[in-house]
């Protein structure tokens, strides 16, 4: 049995890989997706914005489950979770996936960008605008126009999450360094996975992350937008299926 370690995306919460979870689990894996701070059932707490609280609350959740080593996928925010992780708990993946996310820290116009949004999320009267504005983008064109239900499941999570936390980990992210030499460092097998129709990651920063990982690759699914689990489940499943049988563990 392989414990598998899933962590979620901006604003949503672990049942973004409820598709992801039931094909491994079938395959006889033990999947531990987790509610990030503040998100889902998880409290926001009172600790100043940082990713490295988060990787912080992954270990002792892990360590709670009994969970020493694991395969790790992130997604956008989940995924610059487990960057953080790498660098905080080294030794603990035997593999590690990527979806939708940026080796590089931001840019000051990104980081500018993002403290902006923590602003206005939390506003009074501006939330809604805010979200109607900026969700749609995080599923790619194909999925817009084909599965408008993606879509509007997407609405309902990020509507549902508290703007407290929202803002919070916007702010979190911010601040995060730039991890390429931590992926440098991850001697894994390592996949990264990107939308062809990803809005907010472009395709040069996906194949920069994918280049700094030692035994890295790069899958990009077509008709998919920043997050491919929900968009394109089965081609998700695939990839980690993949990664599994490279990283020696039992063939999915």
């Amino acid at each position: 049995m392989t414990d598998v370690v899933l962590l979620h995306a901006l604003s949503l919460h672990a049942s973004m890989w409820r598709e992801q979870e039931r094909a491994l689990t079938a395959l006889g894996h033990r999947v531990v997706a987790v509610d990030q701070r503040g998100f889902g059932s998880a409290p926001l707490g009172d600790a100043p914005p940082s990713l490295d609280v988060v990787a912080d609350d992954l270990a002792r959740a892990l360590d709670a489950r009994g969970v020493g080593r694991a395969v790790f996928a992130g997604s956008s925010m989940g995924a610059y979770v487990l960057m953080t992780f790498l660098r905080r708990h080294p030794g603990r993946a035997d593999a590690v996936c990527l979806l939708s996310a940026r080796a590089d820290a931001d840019t000051p116009e990104a980081r500018e960008q993002r403290l902006r949004f923590a602003d206005a999320i939390t506003a009074p009267g501006m939330r809604s605008a805010v979200l109607a504005q900026t969700t749609p983008r995080l599923v790619g064109a194909t999925t817009r126009d084909a599965r408008p239900e993606v879509l509007d499941r997407v609405l309902a999570d990020a509507g549902a999450a508290d703007p407290a936390a929202v803002a919070w980990a916007q702010r979190a992210i911010a601040e995060r360094p730039d991890h390429t030499d931590t992926l440098r460092a991850t001697q894994v097998p390592a996949l990264v996975i990107a939308g062809a129709e990803d809005e907010l990651v472009t395709a040069e920063e996906s194949r920069h992350t994918a280049a700094a990982l030692p035994d890295g690759g790069l899958v990009t699914i077509e008709g998919a937008g920043h997050l491919q689990p929900l968009e394109a489940p089965d081609a998700v499943t695939a990839a980690l299926c993949s990664l599994l049988d490279r990283a020696g563990v039992a063939a999915c």
